[in-house]
């Protein structure tokens, strides 16, 4: 049987982290949880994480900013971070996929996580794109 794969999910929000627990869990994640930033360095540097899915809106440190952390840890675990405030392509961001609050189903965020999470991570080719799902723009 193959180890479970190690996802640290941040997010200061107790509830969003709740869910995304049991959900990522329930599809047989493991699934460490952090409400802070400074939790979710200390949480990465002492455990074995094959993914990171943050939220961007964190207090003292935003998702971007964490990310940018973590990659100096360990620059080959694959991020995902998360939004509902801004769209992919807005703004610069170092995770290697972005995702829309809302405008992603459950499928396609567990298939991001299954895809990133099963490749190696090296460094990025020219002209490669992220892997971005940009929330839709209400009339």
């Amino acid at each position: 049987m193959r180890p479970k794969k190690t996802i640290l999910c941040v997010d200061d929000n107790e509830q969003t982290l709740s869910i995304r627990k049991f959900f990522l869990e329930t599809r047989g994640y493991r699934v460490l949880t952090a409400a802070s930033s400074q939790e979710a360095i200390q949480i990465f540097s002492s455990s074995s994480v094959d993914l990171v899915l943050t939220d961007l809106g964190l207090p003292q440190m935003d998702g971007n900013a964490l990310i940018g952390r973590l990659k100096e840890i360990s620059h080959d675990v694959p991020m995902i971070l998360v939004s509902d405030q801004v769209r992919a392509g807005e703004r610069p961001h170092r995770a290697d996929a972005f995702l829309g609050k809302g405008c992603c189903s459950s499928a396609d965020l567990l298939e991001r996580i299954r895809v990133m999470s099963a490749r190696k991570r090296g460094p990025r080719k020219a002209g490669s794109s992220h892997l971005d799902c940009s929330i839709a723009q209400a009339s």
